[in-house]
């Protein structure tokens, strides 16, 4: 058998499997315009959320959504609230007058001990 040789095939080239009796999942196709006016095609799952905005394969510029009525798609985003920052959760807690308390009894504090800690002593 080691003297036959394999005729007709190239080995590693070539998969052996068919698409015979494969389903493929559902797709949708969506459009996308680039500031220039040109359009590119991007292939999502049916149940996927398309973004409104997509980076062109070729041109690397962002594209907008484009509607079946070929408009450009607006989503309705609710209005953000601005992020909570610090302060904010502080005055939640506390009360200026109560934080302005606290600010004296701490400054007083360090003063207290300024000159305590000496080197070398």
């Amino acid at each position: 058998m080691a003297d036959r040789s394999l005729r007709g095939m190239r080995l590693g080239a070539q998969s052996l499997q068919s698409e015979e009796g494969v389903e493929f999942s559902p797709r949708k196709k969506c459009v996308y315009r680039t500031e220039d006016g040109s359009t590119f095609e991007v292939v999502f799952a049916a149940e996927a959320e398309v973004p409104e905005v997509w980076e062109s394969p070729k041109t690397g510029q962002q594209g907008r959504l484009v509607s079946d009525t070929g408009e450009l798609v607006e989503s309705e985003r609710a209005e953000a609230k601005p992020p909570r920052t610090h302060w904010d959760m502080l005055l939640e807690r506390r009360t200026r007058a109560e934080l302005e308390e606290l600010l004296q009894e701490r400054l007083e504090y360090l003063r207290s001990r300024r000159g305590q800690h000496k080197i070398g002593a």
